[in-house]
C-alpha cells in the first residue's frame, strides 16, 4: 500500500474540489521543499507578445496569465466567455455579465493554491453546467503560478479555478492545466482568503491569438456535447470492463500466493468477533491485550499501530511493517519516507479520522492492544474509499498505542488583524 493511500485513509484527500463543499486537501499528499521552493515560479522563456492573456486585476494587485488555448482549447473557451459575459451557458442570472469581477478568492491554503471563481463565495457555486476534462501530457502541475480548474470529479468543471504556489504532481490528470503565470507571482503569493477579484480581462496577441473564436468554440462544444458525452459513455463502460478483468487476473494472481494468509485472518477475526462488546454506536471491540493503568490525557499526543482489513481477511493498509510483508504489500518508498512507523494523534481530536476509529481510540491505555469491528456507517459508508475500501463495507481495525503520550505543543492564539 502506498504512503499516498495511508494519507487517503486517515486524513481523506479532496483536492480542489471546488465545484462541491469537498474539504481540500484535508490530506494533501506532503510534499518536501524548500522554503525557496514553495512559492516560487520556474523562470521558463515566455514570448509575452504571441499568445492570449488573462489579465486579473485584484485587490493585492495585478496577475497576468498566460492561457494555452492550443492545448486547453474547450477550457480557455469556457473562462474567456465567462470572463468577457459571452458565455451562453450559463444560468439566466449570468448571462450577459462578466462573470468574475467582484468574485473573491473563497480558499487560500498555505504552501498549496489560492482558489476562485465562485459566485456563491463559498467553494459550492458555479456557472449552471459543467463540460469535460482537457489533460495534455506537456501541461503539469510541476511548478508554482499554474492555472488550472477546481473540479468535484472527472467532468465537473465550471467556473471555479486555482492558481499553485509550487509544484502538485497529484493534481496531474485530475485537473485541467490551462495557464501559467507570467507576472505577478509576488502578488500571487499575498493573496489571503477572501481578498477580491476586481475584475478580468483579456489581451491577445498575433495572428494566431486573434483568430482564436472562444465563444464559436464553446457554443459548438456544447451543440454536440450531448453525443459527445454519449460515446464517452460507451468508451467508460469498455474501459472499466477491461479494468476489472485486468484486476480480477491480478486478484487471483494475488490469491494463489497470499490465499491463505487472507484466510487464517478471516478465521480469526471471526472468532473474535464472536466474543466482541458493542457499543450503543454499534462498533464492536475486543481488548486483545492489556496495557498499563495510564490512560492518554485530553490533548496529549498519542502513537499508534495499526492494521485495517476487509472482512475477507484482505490487508488494505498497515504502518506495521511485517505485517505489509505478510500480505506482499511492503512498498519501499513508504519505507523510505517513514510511513511504517506509529502515527501521532491528538487526543480528543474530533475528526481526521473516520468515527469507529476515533472512537476506538477512547478504548486503549499505553500499551494496550484491540480489534476493532467497524460498521459502514462509522467507516467509510456508502462511498467507500477509492478503490481500496468498497461501498457499504465493515471493516476491521487492530490497534495499538505504543509508548508514552507525548504533550502536545501549546495552542498559540493568533488574533487576526481587521482590516
Amino acid at each position: 500500500m502506498k504512503i499516498k493511500n495511508f494519507i487517503l485513509l486517515f486524513l481523506g484527500i479532496a483536492i480542489c474540489n471546488g465545484q462541491v463543499k469537498k474539504k481540500l486537501i484535508a490530506k494533501t499528499p506532503s510534499i518536501t521543499t524548500s522554503a525557496m521552493q514553495q512559492k516560487t515560479v520556474a523562470k521558463a522563456k515566455v514570448n509575452l507578445n504571441e499568445g492570449i492573456f488573462a489579465n486579473f486585476e485584484t485587490s493585492k494587485g495585478k496577475i497576468v496569465v498566460q492561457l494555452e488555448y492550443k492545448k486547453a482549447p474547450v477550457t480557455v473557451a469556457n473562462f474567456i466567455t465567462l470572463v468577457e459575459g459571452t458565455n451562453s451557458a450559463v444560468g439566466e442570472k449570468f448571462k450577459g455579465k462578466r462573470f468574475y469581477d467582484g468574485l473573491k478568492f473563497h480558499r487560500v491554503i498555505k504552501d498549496f493554491m489560492i482558489q476562485g471563481g465562485d459566485p456563491e463565495g463559498n467553494g459550492s457555486g458555479g456557472p449552471g453546467y459543467a463540460f469535460k476534462d482537457e489533460f495534455d501530457p506537456t501541461l503539469v502541475h510541476d511548478k508554482g503560478g499554474i492555472l488550472s480548474m477546481a473540479n468535484s470529479g472527472p467532468k465537473t468543471n465550471g467556473s471555479q479555478f486555482f492558481i499553485t504556489y509550487k509544484e502538485t504532481p497529484w493534481l496531474n490528470n485530475k485537473h485541467t492545466v490551462f495557464g501559467k503565470v507570467v507576472s505577478g507571482m509576488d502578488v500571487v503569493n499575498k493573496i489571503e482568503q477572501n481578498d477580491v477579484i476586481l475584475k478580468v480581462s483579456i489581451t491577445s496577441k498575433g495572428i494566431e491569438a486573434r483568430k482564436y473564436d472562444a465563444v464559436k468554440l464553446f457554443s459548438n462544444y456544447f451543440a454536440t456535447k450531448a453525443i459527445d458525452d454519449q460515446k464517452q459513455i460507451a468508451i467508460d463502460a469498455e474501459n472499466k470492463k477491461k479494468q476489472a478483468e485486468v484486476e480480477a487476473q491480478l486478484l487471483a494472481e494475488y490469491n494463489k500466493t497470499y490465499g491463505g494468509v487472507k484466510a487464517e485472518k478471516m478465521a480469526a477475526l471471526n472468532t473474535l468477533k464472536a466474543i466482541a462488546t458493542t457499543t450503543a454506536s454499534g462498533l464492536q471491540y475486543v481488548i486483545t491485550q492489556a496495557g498499563s493503568a495510564i490512560k492518554p490525557a485530553e490533548g496529549s499526543n498519542i502513537n499508534i499501530n495499526y492494521a485495517g482489513y476487509l472482512e475477507d481477511g484482505s490487508l488494505f493498509d498497515s504502518n506495521i511493517d511485517v505485517v505489509a510483508k505478510r500480505y506482499g504489500k511492503f512498498d519501499e518508498n513508504r519505507f523510505k519516507q517513514n510511513g511504517y512507523a506509529a502515527f501521532p494523534f491528538p487526543v480528543g481530536k474530533k475528526d481526521g479520522l473516520i468515527a469507529g476509529f476515533l472512537e476506538g481510540i477512547n478504548l486503549l491505555t499505553v500499551g494496550s492492544k484491540a480489534t476493532l469491528f467497524i460498521p459502514a456507517k462509522l467507516g467509510y459508508g456508502e462511498r467507500g474509499a477509492g478503490n481500496v475500501i468498497p461501498p457499504n463495507a465493515n471493516i476491521i481495525f487492530e490497534l495499538e498505542l505504543v509508548d508514552l503520550p507525548t504533550p502536545a505543543p501549546p495552542k498559540v492564539e493568533i488574533e487576526k488583524a481587521t482590516k
